[in-house]
């Protein structure tokens, strides 16, 4: 079993490397640029992970194959640069999602292991698989994933609140694995394909009512005796739960 979840950590870390650099490539890095994206993106969240609960050394320290793993990565990126420039923008988001199953899952386990109760392990794994994107895509000058709209801390914390709960239900270790892989990866990658979200706060203005017409046409706001009509109400805001798709559609009606 420690195995197994030592070579899905190997392997979150080749794929978040990968996806740091090609974002350095997509931000025109240099080389010393792609290994520092690569670097924080594949060991970041696992550092702040180990950072948190204690752990001394943290685990590129104690093993530094994970740094020979990231340099190998980025060696190779820059050797087939011209084929990895070519790339779909879609690959990035893809490849990110896969270092977000995986993260997931082995930061919950780690803190199982260290005896941490279960919502303490479901942090842990959305920290090792969100933190090092976060770092990632501040240094490139972007908003980082997790604090856009679509669905993508939300599938974190789902996969390792299965991942934890199947383990206290004494589901063998390698199935609750596969299927938290499982649920992380299908919530994400549904997330790109649709454009999934969870519904925002946000102020919505409602207008005044408008004045009925008179019945010769003119409008009730005056009165007999020629005084002016009174101010018009001011609009009203108020602060609701709207879906993101309903956002768009008055977006585009306050654009036309």
């Amino acid at each position: 079993m420690t195995g197994l979840v030592y070579w899905l950590d190997m392997a979150g870390v080749i794929v978040f490397a990968l996806s740091g650099v090609i974002l350095a490539c997509r931000s025109r890095m240099d080389p010393f640029g792609m290994l520092v994206l690569a670097a924080v993106t594949g060991i970041g969240g696992g550092t702040l992970r180990d950072l948190v609960l204690g752990v001394r050394p943290v685990f590129w320290i104690a093993d530094p194959t994970y740094l020979w793993v990231i340099l190998t990565t980025v060696g190779l990126s820059i050797v087939g640069f011209h084929y990895i420039h070519r790339l779909s923008r879609v690959f990035l988001p893809v490849a990110d999602a896969f270092g977000l199953a995986l993260f997931t899952v082995i930061g919950a386990h780690k803190a199982l292991q260290l005896e941490a109760p279960g919502v303490v392990a479901v942090l842990m794994g959305l920290l090792t698989g969100v933190a090092g994107g976060m770092l990632r895509d501040v240094l490139a000058r972007r908003v980082p994933m997790v604090l856009r709209q679509e669905v993508y801390a939300t599938a974190s914390i789902a996969g390792g609140i299965v991942y934890v709960g199947l383990g206290a239900l004494g589901v063998p270790a390698g199935v609750a694995i596969g299927l938290a892989l499982a649920v992380t990866l299908s919530l994400r990658l549904a997330a790109i394909h649709w454009g999934l979200a969870l519904p925002v706060f946000a102020w919505i203005v409602i207008p005044p009512p408008l004045d009925p017409p008179s019945a010769d046409g003119g409008s009730t706001t005056g009165t007999a005796g020629g005084e002016p009509p009174p101010a018009k109400a001011r609009p009203k805001a108020r602060v609701r739960m709207i879906s993101p798709r309903r956002q768009r559609t008055q977006r585009g009606k306050g654009d036309g």
